[in-house]
């Protein structure tokens, strides 16, 4: 199963990691590696608290999300 994940930099230099399709699922890091294993760590969890509670587990809809740059 696979996720789009945001990464954003944060002014300070560390990175917050937030997966759409889960709401509340988010995570953060002070490198990029490290807010990615966060990340993937988290998406685990919430997946295994979906499966104890007995509720769905929210699969990716379809989303896409692309990089468009203008003028600089």
């Amino acid at each position: 199963m696979g996720y789009t994940v945001i990464l954003e930099r944060e002014a300070d230099g560390g990175y917050v990691v937030t997966v759409p399709a889960l709401p509340g699922c988010v995570s953060q890091g002070g490198t990029r590696d490290e807010a990615q294993r966060n990340i993937r760590e988290a998406i685990e969890l919430y997946i295994e608290d979906c499966r104890d509670a007995g509720d769905p587990v929210p699969e990716e809809a379809g989303r896409e999300y692309i990089d468009i740059r203008v003028g600089a």
